[in-house]
């Protein structure tokens, strides 16, 4: 089993070098199941171990001998300058597909999967490049300001609460690329990096890994360090997203082969196209004008959502400088409320003064009266 194991992820890897970095997160989609991964199971971040390391969520991968396994977030030394798209599992003719993750200058659609710590199910929220430098958002990631010193804080907004890990389907997200998005999609982007891969290697050979196993909730849902499963900074699930549920069949029943693969994405392609007026004029099949209200209904849900996306972002950037006020107010408030305190304290010292020197001149009339006193009795 081991052996099998080694030779797929040889295969694997190989097929990796052979991609262009520029067409790698354009044209490499993975293997097909036919039952959706589990939900993502609650846990912390570990500490960030310093600069330049970018945090990569954990997800499900799938092994053909066991079937779904939990690769552990992790933080990554990221090459300079360049952000992580996290791949994500999504529907489409009639299986559930992997689509890989990688790296590139902007953070593209990852399904609308909301897997934490700055990555909402829209855009990256964790952090940003500033020149040669990664400065992080303290709100929403596990940062210690001492080994890390580039850092603001910015409040994230996260609307989407779901566990649930893909897209599409039933029971699955239902988000859509943003026009940003496919745009993003079209740049150049690079493969994993080889410590990313050595690190999803490592969790499948880990049986605690298996979904089968740890039924949802792995114990160990994420590493400060790709391939770091042991040690202080390793973190175990709180709880399973969701309860979990066997599947009805084995792993190899539900491995797609490629051509069925290949078939289905054909398939799904041609019920997207419309198809135009016979020879003679005459009118197109109805399931063609279904097919072009399909479109069109959902070129205006597309729409739809983009507007929705910019005034989420928009509601978000003004969240963020209604907070930014209210602590700046709150600042003015304790300032205030502390000079109020010293004033109030001086006042005090300033009559606990004047009582202990009216105490003592008190005592000293006292003290020259009973002189006086003693002077005349000796008379």
């Amino acid at each position: 089993m081991n052996a099998n194991r080694a030779i797929r992820w040889l295969v694997f890897a190989v097929l990796m070098l052979c991609l262009s970095a520029a067409s790698f997160g354009e044209v490499f989609v993975g293997i097909s199941v036919r039952f959706g991964p589990p939900a993502l199971p609650v846990y912390a971040q570990p500490i960030c171990p310093g600069l330049g390391y970018l945090w990569v969520p954990g997800y499900w991968a799938w092994d053909d001998l066991d079937g779904y396994y939990w690769v552990p977030g992790t933080w990554v030394l990221a090459p300079v300058g360049m952000l992580w798209t996290p791949g994500y599992w999504g529907w489409g003719g009639g299986f559930y597909v992997w689509h890989p993750g990688y790296w590139g200058p902007h953070v593209g659609f990852y399904g609308g999967i909301n897997y934490g710590f700055g990555y909402t199910g829209v855009g990256f929220w964790g952090g940003e490049w500033r020149g040669g430098r990664f400065f992080y958002n303290r709100s929403v990631t596990n940062i210690n300001v001492v080994n890390v010193t580039d850092v603001y804080e910015r409040k994230v907004v996260v609307n989407n609460s779901s566990r649930v890990s893909f897209n599409g389907g039933s029971g699955g997200i239902s988000a859509r690329p943003t026009a940003e998005e496919d745009r993003y999609a079209r740049e150049s982007h690079t493969a994993p990096l080889s410590s990313q891969m050595e690190h999803e290697r490592a969790a499948s050979q880990n049986r605690q890994m298996l979904a089968s196993q740890n039924h949802g909730r792995p114990a160990i849902a994420a590493t400060g360090r790709p391939g770091e499963f042991s040690g202080r900074n390793v973190v175990a699930a709180r709880a399973a997203g969701e309860r979990y549920h066997a599947p009805k069949m084995s792993p190899q029943q539900a491995r797609v082969s490629p051509s069925e693969a290949r078939g289905a994405e054909q398939r799904s392609e041609n019920n997207r196209e419309v198809a135009r007026p016979n020879e003679g004029g005459r009118e197109a099949p109805r399931d063609a004008r279904q097919q072009a209200r399909q479109d069109k209904a959902e070129q205006q849900q597309t729409r739809r959502e983009q507007q929705q996306a910019k005034q989420e972002q928009k509601r978000q950037q003004e969240s963020a400088r209604a907070e930014q006020r209210r602590q700046q107010q709150e600042q003015r408030q304790q300032r205030a409320q502390k000079q109020q305190e010293q004033r109030r304290q001086q006042q005090a010292q300033k009559a606990e003064r004047k009582r202990q020197q009216q105490e003592q001149k008190r005592q000293s009339q006292e003290q020259r009266g009973s002189g006086h006193e003693g002077h005349d009795s000796g008379r």
